[in-house]
């Protein structure tokens, strides 16, 4: 852990985390350093500009900024995380260093070093701190999940694959065709091919 101490019992504050090298990516899970996973794949990297582009041109008229990775979220004194893209709504909680407190919407594009961390450390920790919408974002096979917050617990709204036009809950104007987000290409022994649903054969009679 270059530069960070390995454990403290009272767990470390955002004062900390901001004197921390930039060697190495962190963020801060109840006082608690974990190392972010290594550089991300080519593919997610290509859905990541792709979502980044299009929540640009979609809100650039209005009052709420979308920020893609690396930007450091405050979520409190012991609580900081890098989402791979937030959208913020709230031009006060914007400061030179980072963001204060909870998004409007936070987007994560999973990879397989990430999944646990996204899908369920980040899950709950965004549900706690109040993050009104969350994109779960899978690059192959290409899936987008959104939940939604109400009374205080995540509960998902929609999944949208790449034949689908992406409507967000939080921006109901947004309509996203995904097939042009998910556009890398998939090599021929990573497809996979989806089986439509069909009505069960009736047995012929003997």
């Amino acid at each position: 852990m270059a530069g960070v101490p390995v454990k403290r019992q009272d767990g470390f504050t955002y004062s900390d985390y901001a004197s921390w090298s930039d060697d190495e990516r962190w963020e801060l899970i109840d006082g608690e350093p974990r190392a972010m996973a290594p550089a991300p794949l080519v593919r997610h990297q290509a859905v990541t500009s792709a979502l980044h582009a299009a929540l640009f041109a979609h809100l650039r008229k209005g009052p709420c900024q979308v920020f893609p990775a690396p930007i450091d979220v405050k979520l409190s004194e012991t609580n900081v995380v890098q989402p791979d893209l937030v959208v913020v709504c709230d031009p006060d909680q914007i400061t030179e260093t980072h963001i204060e407190g909870a998004p409007a919407m936070v987007v994560e594009i999973l990879s397989p070093a990430s999944v646990c961390h996204d899908r369920v450390t980040k899950f709950t920790l965004y549900q706690r701190f109040g993050v009104k919408e969350y994109w779960l974002v899978t690059p192959h096979p290409a899936l987008v999940e959104i939940f939604v917050l109400e009374n205080g617990y995540f509960h998902l709204a929609n999944g949208f694959r790449k034949r689908d036009t992406l409507t967000s809950p939080a921006f109901p104007r947004l309509k996203l065709r995904l097939d042009q987000v998910f556009t890398f290409p998939i090599p021929p022994e990573e497809e996979i091919r989806e089986v439509e649903a069909r009505p069960p054969r009736k047995a012929r009679r003997a």
